[in-house]
């Protein structure tokens, strides 16, 4: 396994995701939508784009985790091998989410 391939596609997803994270400010989106402008389907909108802003940003908040946490792996040497039974986690899957930390068979237990 090529390890350095994965940590290049690892600091290349925490860039665009922290460049993504000022591209629009939750607290802009938030003020915003906070006037009372517009009829009852226009806040409605502005609530739910607020909502979806929210949840993308602690989407991104957790995959940041788990970048950090798989780059931490690379370092110690235990990358691309499954948290749960420590077989190695397959390279379509690594190639799919290196930031992964179980095998497809672990993952689909936890379902």
């Amino acid at each position: 396994m090529d390890v350095e391939t994965y940590r290049t596609a690892l600091l290349q997803k925490r860039g665009e995701l922290l460049g993504a994270s000022t591209a629009k400010p939750l607290q802009w989106t938030v003020e915003s939508n906070s006037g009372r402008q517009g009829d009852m389907a226009d806040q409605a909108s502005g609530n739910n784009e607020v909502h979806i802003q929210l949840k993308l940003k602690q989407t991104d908040a957790k995959i940041l985790q788990a970048i950090e946490e798989a780059l931490r792996r690379i370092e110690e040497g235990t990358y691309g091998i499954c948290r749960d039974c420590g077989e190695p986690v397959a390279a379509a899957r690594l190639n799919a989410i290196p930031w992964t930390r179980v095998c497809i068979v672990c993952k689909e237990k936890q379902a």
